[in-house]
């Protein structure tokens, strides 16, 4: 995956994060308002903007509204828990912290900040290569569950030394995204002109040799980036190379799930990547179901893409996922509040999933099914 040229100016928020929490701040999707003063203009651009017309990033979110729940009464809720097990990791929610990049570009502390919260709120976090900071430090401030994000670099062996660095430091899975081989055109960063600011950078990507630039007149295809994008041979490849737990991130395809399973993958991802790759995919949450019929069960199922309520956690879980991703959202309170913003914003989710699932009827994660979507199954 491309990187962001390196810019030419020094990093300022325009305001400072807050030591506390606004009570004007009820719900994750409050945050973005105060984010938004606290972070440049170009840098807003990258974080929150997609691909292309941006479609496929508004139907993220707009498709939840399509999916309304069906209220049960008078159930048991004696013992009710949110707690699971994903890959040997025990979590206090399904919810994970998904992979994004720069987080020093929202907050000074970048992803020790928010490592912090994980480890306060019994969060697993899934650190990007593209991570400000090295992941072996992000991996010594941790106190909860790590799993490490990565792509297939066209430098090979380069990629396998960052295997090992994330073996080593005790990450306890791997995250490899798939649906991102080049980045799509967004405009709305282009327009920004959004460049990386002095000191930040994807540290972990130090030392990494690059391609040759294209031939004169190629775009795309025919140049040396396009021709060393992954393939299922670089799946076998990895798989043969870790022991860790392999998920693939960026699956939206029941045919590609099937295969996948067939390399000994043991998760994946329905994603679009959050609207920032090809426009014109649909929501995360309504190819989910596909997925879901596919993996019957096999591996476990994570979808991200769109959630911003506690209910919204239910209905994927709802439409077969397993557990959720949440990214810009996080960015949005690490900005606004630091570590303590990403905590409050992590058990505001939890306390909304916690409602919905008693109004629901449901005590555990495993009665949540689509007996919980109005004019679904009904049990």
């Amino acid at each position: 995956m491309a990187q962001p040229r390196a810019g030419g100016y020094a990093l300022t928020a325009l305001l400072p994060p807050l030591p506390q929490i606004p009570p004007k701040i009820a719900a994750i999707g409050d945050y973005e308002a105060f984010a938004q003063d606290r972070i440049e203009p170009g840098a807003w651009a990258y974080i929150n903007g997609g691909v292309g017309d941006e479609w496929t990033l508004r139907e993220n979110t707009a498709a939840f509204a399509r999916l309304p729940l069906r209220t049960r009464v008078l159930r048991p809720m004696h013992g009710a828990s949110t707690t699971l097990n994903l890959l040997g990791a025990d979590l206090a929610t399904p919810i994970l912290i998904a992979p994004t990049a720069f987080h020093r570009l929202v907050h000074r502390d970048g992803e020790l900040a928010t490592v912090l919260a994980a480890g306060a709120t019994g969060t697993a976090m899934v650190v990007s290569t593209q991570a400000s900071i090295a992941l072996e430090d992000i991996a010594a401030a941790a106190a909860g569950p790590l799993w490490f994000q990565l792509y297939i670099q066209p430098d090979r062996d380069f990629t396998e030394r960052l295997v090992r660095r994330a073996e080593a430091a005790g990450y306890g899975a791997l995250v490899l995204t798939v649906d991102a081989p080049v980045n799509g055109m967004r405009n709305a960063e282009a327009r920004a002109g959004f460049a990386l600011p002095h000191g930040i950078r994807a540290v972990n990507l130090e030392g990494m040799h690059h391609p040759a630039p294209g031939p004169d007149g190629a775009l795309l295809f025919g140049t040396p980036l396009i021709e060393s994008v992954p393939t299922w041979q670089d799946i076998a490849w990895l798989r043969r190379l870790t022991r860790l737990p392999i998920l693939l991130k960026g699956i939206v395809d029941p045919t590609d799930a099937r295969r996948a399973l067939g390399c000994g993958i043991d998760g994946l991802i329905v994603s679009n990547h959050g609207g920032r790759t090809l426009d014109g995919v649909p929501a995360a949450i309504d190819l989910l179901p596909a997925i879901a019929a596919t993996v019957a069960k096999r591996v476990p199922l994570l979808m991200d893409g769109g959630i911003r309520r506690g209910a919204d956690v239910l209905r994927a879980l709802a439409l077969g996922a397993n557990a959720v991703l949440i990214g810009r959202p996080v960015l949005h309170a690490l900005a606004t509040a630091g570590a303590l913003g990403v905590a409050h914003a992590l058990r505001v989710l939890r306390a909304e999933l916690e409602l919905a699932m008693a109004l629901t009827g449901c005590r555990t994660l495993s009665e949540i099914d689509e007996g919980c979507l109005f004019g679904r199954r009904h049990v």
